[in-house]
């Protein structure tokens, strides 16, 4: 049996519960933590800015031994890379949506300009915009990584989110800019628009215009191909394998790492280097008693939203998170919901727009609740504890 060096990278306890609707408490990322460990993956990922739960678990995991495991997630702000170097780990991933139809969403000097309100990456836009949109992200990301690396401690790795969708030669000179100060490039299908032959060669191009990067990849499931694109991605050469066991995650899911291990193993005859194949069926096995098992692709229940990321983005764009033609978007509301959230609610749904500080506060009192109840919340709940004045 031959062996492969590649990593993997466990991202269940972050991505996986930003399924809509899932809900771990403390106690059983604990335990998850404890038997994923088991298994010998190389990240154990987190969340530390989500909420103070997020990050004193994650520092109470690192102090018992998994500090070599545990991988703190952020998004590119200095106030939250502080919270992720604060847990005490080894590792932080920074992300960042690198495709022309987010950057446009989210560069902050075109969301002041009139002119685009509203407006799409669908729209006519000039040329000029979409340049100035990718160096504005350049830059800012290579500030962020000297930030991030220039503090020491921990190793800093970048995940490149909805890289499917970003133009490849864009793609390619981001990749040699951030090459200094990454270890790995987390590649995203975010919205899980690749194919198998599609994902081949794309990876093996990037490795030929990218030499030196470590390339990782992240797929999800929307078209029920992540399995598949993924182990094409290994055999054109990626050498980290982002996922979740079970296949939880956003709208249908990420790629099951446990489908990835036994699928290398059993199609192409290869292992991976310092897995215990036999510590997978506990992981499983808990899943399977705590009924968590993600959304079937293609199914309703595949296009709820419950991160205030992407909900916020999918008030202006709804391609940017839901890509199916006959997508009818549902939106949730728990620990990982943003005020954008209420938003989208009170002025798509009911047509009944609040001020901002009040969608501030619905997020920080529903986020509470969340925690403390260890549940989520449906749009009927929320205008139900709206008329009943919790929200005040």
């Amino acid at each position: 049996m031959q062996t492969l060096p590649i990593k993997i990278s466990d991202t269940t306890l972050r991505d996986g519960e930003q399924q809509a609707g899932l809900f771990f408490s403390s106690e059983m990322k604990y335990e998850l933590a404890h038997l994923i460990a088991e298994i010998g993956v190389s990240h154990i990922e987190f969340m530390p800015c989500v909420c103070d739960q997020e990050a004193q678990l994650a520092k109470t995991l690192a102090a018992e031994g998994l500090k070599p495991d545990i991988i703190a997630a952020t998004p590119f702000k200095k106030d939250l890379i502080d919270i992720a170097k604060d847990c005490d780990v080894d590792q932080i991933v920074l992300f960042k949506g690198l495709s022309d139809r987010l950057l446009f969403l989210r560069d902050r000097e075109i969301s002041q300009m009139e002119e685009f309100n509203g407006k799409t990456i669908d729209d006519p836009i000039p040329a000029h915009i979409i340049n100035r949109i990718r160096q504005n992200a350049i830059d800012e990301i290579v500030d962020h990584l000297r930030y991030a690396t220039d503090e020491g401690g921990a190793r800093v790795n970048l995940a490149i989110e909805d890289a499917s969708r970003a133009d490849f030669d864009f793609l390619v000179e981001c990749l040699r800019s951030f090459s200094p100060y990454i270890e790995f490039c987390f590649l995203c299908d975010t919205v899980g628009v690749l194919t198998p032959e599609k994902s081949y060669i794309w990876i093996n191009d990037l490795l030929q215009s990218s030499i030196g990067v470590n390339l990782g990849v992240h797929y999800h499931n929307d078209l029920g191909l992540a399995l598949e694109n993924t182990l094409q991605s290994v055999m054109a050469g990626a050498t980290l394998v982002s996922g979740t066991f079970g296949g939880i995650g956003e709208r249908s899911g990420n790629v099951a790492l446990e489908q990835v291990l036994n699928g290398l193993k059993i199609r192409f005859g290869i292992e991976v280097e310092g897995i215990n194949y036999e510590a997978i069926a506990p992981v499983l096995d808990y899943m399977q008693q705590k009924g968590i098992r993600p959304a079937a692709p293609y199914s309703q229940q595949a296009q709820r939203h419950e991160s205030g990321i992407h909900v916020n983005s999918l008030l202006v764009d709804p391609k940017s998170y839901a890509v199916l033609p006959h997508n009818t978007i549902e939106i949730l509301f728990g620990k990982w919901s943003g005020a954008s959230n209420f938003r989208y609610l009170f002025e798509k749904e009911l047509n009944h727009p609040q001020p901002k500080e009040q969608y501030e506060k619905m997020r920080s009192v529903i986020k509470t609740l969340a925690v403390e109840q260890e549940r989520y919340f449906t749009a009927e709940e929320v205008v139900e504890l709206w008329k009943n004045g919790i929200f005040e």
